[in-house]
């Protein structure tokens, strides 16, 4: 059976507090580019210590491989 990714958006991620949740990630991802750790298409993920994605204090955050960041629950 196919994703209904449909369903997903307004079921899951199109939810505020979801919304929010992306774009602190992005805010993170921004934030590592600047202080130059991080570039674009270099197959690494943002990671957040304590699990929070609006915790973006630089302590929180460290690049990790996207497999390894992926792989964490």
């Amino acid at each position: 059976m196919a994703r209904d990714y449909k369903k997903e958006y307004r079921d899951y991620h199109g939810k505020p507090e979801q919304k929010k949740n992306r774009a602190a990630r992005g805010r993170a991802r921004y934030q590592m580019e600047k202080d130059g750790r991080v570039k674009k298409g270099d197959g690494k993920d943002v990671h957040h210590r304590d699990g929070n994605p609006n915790n973006n204090r630089r302590s929180n955050l460290t690049t990790t491989s996207k497999s390894y960041n992926r792989s964490k629950k």
